[in-house]
């Protein structure tokens, strides 16, 4: 069985995207993927190479005013490169996001994610879980505490470090890592089928 490869591209301001991106690498890893963390803002040309090569690429930045930080859109601006010659075509492709409220406008975050990853012609991978704290029975210890289904939405309180990150946001990001893997792989055993 092949063994995929799972890139997440990410940029963290102050550290809480980054203990994200770290999860989703964790469980990615737990899937039995291999992985590369490359920090979008100091992406190198041999980690633009491994990019390429990746059978995923998981994109990560924290919601600022509504949207991907501006390093973040540097990066996908740079990405134009890759559109021009379809270096990412089928490739997978999904998200995580944090912001300081329960909302923040993250979704819109996710959803830029999303059309990035569509105009570069690759499969979306969604979060795949129900939401959590959402009766009265559920708790904030939930997986999909905040309730996103098109990718990992994590809340940091502003007045926090990266240690601040909500344990059960850590593992939703982990979560998504793990499927993104056991999607890649069902990915590659299809295209070996045919």
């Amino acid at each position: 069985m092949t063994t995929p490869v799972v890139s997440i591209a990410y940029h963290s301001g102050y550290g809480h995207t980054a203990v994200l991106a770290e999860a989703v690498r964790d469980g990615a890893a737990d899937a039995d993927a291999t992985v590369h963390l490359i920090k979008v803002d100091e992406i190198t040309d041999a980690e633009w190479e491994l990019l390429d090569a990746s059978d995923a690429i998981v994109f990560g930045s924290p919601t600022y005013m509504g949207t991907a930080s501006g390093a973040f859109h540097q990066f996908a601006e740079a990405t134009s490169k890759r559109w021009f010659t379809d270096a990412w075509l089928d490739k997978l492709a999904a998200g995580f996001t944090n912001s300081g409220s329960k909302s923040g406008d993250k979704l819109h975050t996710l959803q830029f994610f999303q059309t990035l990853a569509g105009q570069h012609g690759m499969t979306w991978v969604n979060l795949g879980l129900k939401p959590g704290w959402n009766s009265s029975e559920a708790s904030e210890n939930d997986l999909n505490r905040l309730g996103f289904f098109s990718g990992a939405g994590a809340q940091t309180h502003t007045d926090q470090g990266p240690e601040g990150v909500h344990k059960a946001d850590v593992a939703t990001a982990e979560h998504l890592g793990r499927r993104v893997a056991a999607t890649a792989r069902t990915f590659a055993a299809g295209k070996a089928a045919v």
